[in-house]
């Protein structure tokens, strides 16, 4: 369990419960999983037995560089089709949507992603659930509106705040574990409002769902999805260090509590934004084998190398100045990576990073 060069996939939760019954999509939120209004046709999650995702982060701007991140995936799309998208949170910059019906769904989520029509898996970040300030993390409420966007779109696949995804629904491949860990890293921290709270009814159930979910998975492979790092090696730096930060709980303090006590070593990797960099992070002891990956610059760019929190983990690649996403190809065998850039004025995609890391 605590081989830094990663989990083999046989290692990872031996003897575990038999797989709950269910359906694809599992989780609990303040409210019912969010059903799909009349009408909508939701693009299905696949059934095969290998899947390929494209994982982005940070995209929500509408802005011209989302369209060339998005050009490229559209590009790699048509050679190499995805069975499934992942965005990292931040969809909406820079202060998150209104309501379930705001403009701001089409022309930072919909338009941009045309022609890319599958299910896209989408995690809460801090600019979804701003208040006072962009990205500010103090209005978490507002992330019940892109909850609530699940019922209107065929993409956006958000029916509850925390949910899995298995792929496929009976006898996964991979199974993904979407959380919201932005009661945690909110620089406006709810002090009053206990529901949100560290150790609140929120929290709370968050933590019993997931240890019961990863403990009952008969996935090959297990991925923790989250906005918020573990590690990182950008300008916002590692959990309990957020921005070079003393502060607590604003320097994610609580979130770092949160990963060592119920992902590490329990899951194969964590796949964050937040920071704008595209970084393959080694697993390192502390990680037990759970290897970080850093996928939000669909976007933006940090522009610049790291600085404030950045932790100097051993990478296997790192890029702070270039827009791009990620492709993770899923099978029982094994998982590659690949790394694509985007270029601005082209909307081309190259592949500057290809390996097997599991």
């Amino acid at each position: 369990m605590s081989n830094v060069h990663g989990i083999g996939r046989r290692e990872l939760l031996a003897g575990t419960a038999a797989m709950a019954a269910g359906a694809t999509l599992v989780g609990l939120s303040p409210a019912q999983a969010v059903p799909v209004a009349a009408g909508v046709a939701k693009y299905p999650m696949p059934t095969g037995r290998a899947v390929r995702v494209l994982v982005t982060g940070d995209a929500g701007t509408g802005t011209r560089t989302q369209w060339a991140v998005a050009d490229a995936a559209r590009e790699y799309h048509g050679r190499s089709p995805f069975s499934l998208a992942l965005g990292l949170g931040d969809n909406i910059y820079e202060t998150g949507p209104n309501s379930a019906t705001d403009i701001q769904f089409t022309d930072k989520f919909e338009n941009p992603n045309t022609g890319l029509d599958l299910p896209w898996a989408m995690v809460l970040g801090n600019h979804d659930t701003s208040s006072v300030f962009p990205g500010d993390g103090g209005w978490l409420l507002r992330g019940n509106h892109e909850v609530e966007y699940h019922a209107n779109s065929a993409r956006w696949w958000m029916p509850s705040r925390y949910y899995s995804v298995r792929v496929p629904e009976q006898n996964p491949v991979v199974e993904f574990f979407v959380l919201d860990l932005n009661p945690l890293a909110a620089f406006i921290p709810p002090v009053l409002s206990p529901y949100w709270s560290v150790d609140g009814e929120y929290m709370n159930a968050q933590r019993a769902w997931f240890d019961a979910a990863v403990a009952e998975s008969q996935a090959t492979w297990k991925i923790a999805c989250t906005h918020h790092p573990y590690l990182s090696n950008g300008s916002h730096g590692d959990a309990g260090n957020y921005e070079g930060l003393p502060i607590e709980p604003i320097n994610g303090v609580h979130v770092q509590r949160f990963f060592t006590e119920h992902v590490v070593g329990r899951c194969h990797l964590i796949l964050s934004g937040h920071d704008h960099s595209l970084q393959v992070l080694e697993p390192t002891p502390e990680s037990k084998g759970t290897r970080q990956l850093i996928s939000g610059a669909a976007a933006k760019t940090t522009g610049a190398e790291p600085r404030r929190g950045g932790g100097g983990h051993p990478a296997l690649f790192e890029n702070y100045n270039q827009l791009g996403f990620m492709v993770l190809d899923l099978d029982r065998s094994g998982i590659q990576l690949r790394v694509v850039t985007a270029d601005l004025a082209t909307g081309a995609g190259t592949v500057a990073f290809q390996r097997a890391i599991a």
